[in-house]
């Protein structure tokens, strides 16, 4: 491992640092590493293999595809890609229009693009968005993430985006008038640390918008496809926007995403208004609908509300000083520590053979396969207690 890690930082930008864990294979919610030490993975490549590793309903979906026809580009169209839309738009009520892109960041431009138009149209000049909040690395994306340290070293932005605090609808309402665009929200802050607001907030945002005739922008990349236990974080509040982004555990580890916006926001976009030469391709579409129907079939999104309140009380069942609580729905939780010491235990976790995400220093993420079992769960809130001894620092005098 330590010569392939050597080899990755030769190769590549330094963007990332040299990851901890070479992985090379993987089955259900297990990987290995290639030395052969086994790991629980209850990150599942940041809310991503929806289904776990090796999972044949996506093996036989993606293998079936791939001899058959791998892409086409725009220029010409194929069934699998209507599939996905069609599949999509019915479980989202079906009165919208799907683009279909690579990943979350390209689907947040889609809604960027979308937006920009609709504000020109309606003489709108500015945009709202949440302080944490994080939208994507695209200069578009960019300019609506509200982390200053990832966002200020690449402007000055094309657009005015003025940043209120999450959770705060009162915030949001004096931001938001009738020059306003769009607001663009997550339904929880993921890359803050799995941040919920409030109850009631997107219920709040989406009447803001409508009092206002501004957009209301759902970023559903990490939230959705069952990681809360419903298809969509907003059908908990039932708060609808006018346009969704999807991407993360929609292709179930193939690269995919989705804008689908709603009403006659579907139709903002004119011929060659927007494009992707990639996007909607036949192997990821036909890896999304796998990922749909055994979701369904296989009832993962019960499984997901049940397994990740076992995790969560388990959680919340430890008294140890580095533990501060749990927050989170579903099996998107985040453990929230006392303290800045999620890298350390986040490194400790590991060595004790689960793989978990310092999301924040002070919040270490869990987003598992949805097919994880109550037992595997168990398995390792009984080992949290000593995952945080070792991780703990030695208490002052």
């Amino acid at each position: 491992m330590s010569d392939l890690r050597a080899r990755f930082e030769a190769a590549f930008m330094p963007n990332y640092g040299v990851p901890p864990v070479a992985l090379a294979r993987g089955e259900g919610c297990r990987v290995w590493d290639t030395g052969g030490r086994e790991y629980l993975d209850l990150i599942a490549g940041i809310a991503v293999t929806s289904l776990g590793h090796g999972h044949p309903a996506l093996v036989e979906a993606v293998s079936s595809q791939v001899a058959t026809l791998a892409h086409t580009s725009n220029l010409v169209l194929h069934e699998p890609e209507v599939l996905l839309a069609e599949r999509l738009l019915g479980l989202l009520g079906g009165d919208g229009r799907v683009f279909l892109s690579n990943s979350g960041t390209e689907a947040n431009e889609c809604a960027l693009k979308l937006a920009i138009k609709y504000g020109k149209s309606n003489g709108r000049s500015y945009f709202v968005a949440a302080e944490n909040g994080f939208h994507g690395r695209s200069m578009g994306a960019l300019s609506l993430t509200g982390k200053a340290a990832i966002r200020e070293p690449f402007g000055p932005f094309g657009i005015d985006v003025r940043f209120v605090p999450y959770g705060d609808a009162d915030a949001l309402k004096a931001a938001v008038d009738e020059n306003c665009a769009a607001v663009f929200l997550e339904p929880t802050q993921g890359e803050a640390g799995v941040v919920p607001p409030p109850d009631g907030y997107f219920a709040a945002a989406r009447a803001i918008c409508d009092a206002t005739g501004a957009l209301f922008v759902a970023d559903e990349i990490q939230s959705a496809i069952g990681r809360t236990g419903t298809w969509f974080a907003f059908q908990h509040e039932n708060a609808r926007p006018d346009v969704l982004t999807l991407a993360k555990g929609l292709g179930g580890g193939l690269p995919i995403g989705a804008c689908v916006a709603f009403g006659p926001h579907g139709d903002l976009f004119a011929k060659g208004d927007h494009g992707s030469t990639f996007g909607g391709n036949p192997v990821s579409a036909a890896a999304a609908l796998a990922v749909l129907t055994t979701i369904e079939k296989d009832g993962l999104l019960a499984n997901a509300a049940s397994v990740g309140e076992t995790l969560a009380d388990g959680l919340r069942a430890i008294d140890h000083r580095l533990l501060d609580g749990v927050r989170g729905r579903g099996l998107w939780r985040a453990a929230v520590l006392t303290g800045p010491h999620a890298p350390a235990v986040e490194a400790a976790a590991r060595d004790a053979g689960f793989l978990i995400n310092a999301v924040a220093p002070d919040a270490l993420r869990l987003a598992p396969p949805l097919i994880l079992t109550a037992e595997q769960a168990r398995s390792f809130t009984a080992a949290f207690p000593a995952i945080l001894d070792s991780a703990a620092p030695e208490p002052e005098n």
